[in-house]
């Protein structure tokens, strides 16, 4: 027997602070979304929200839709330039 394909309830989460209150909710609205037979899905998270969320382990049981803006997120930091290090025993 097949199980009920869930609901998605999507959730623009762009105006929350990323702070614990926040986390708090977030996790307290995806539990009783579960409970009534839904998916969570957040959208518009912040940078900074979505870092803690995975700071905290819940951002991929959140269900935070990533990528943003791209020109929101800052640019990774790479190498530049390749070299040899010198002798580093004296």
């Amino acid at each position: 027997m097949s199980t009920p394909r869930r609901s998605t309830l999507s959730c623009d989460v762009g105006a929350l602070r990323a702070d614990a209150v926040t986390v708090d909710l977030l996790a307290r609205l995806q539990l009783a979304a579960r409970r009534a037979g839904l998916e969570l899905q957040l959208r518009g998270a912040s940078r900074d929200l979505e870092d803690l969320l995975a700071f905290v382990g819940l951002r991929d049981v959140l269900g935070v839709e990533g990528g943003g803006q791209a020109e929101e997120r800052e640019q990774g930091v790479g190498v530049e330039e390749e070299g040899e290090l010198g002798d580093l025993s004296s």
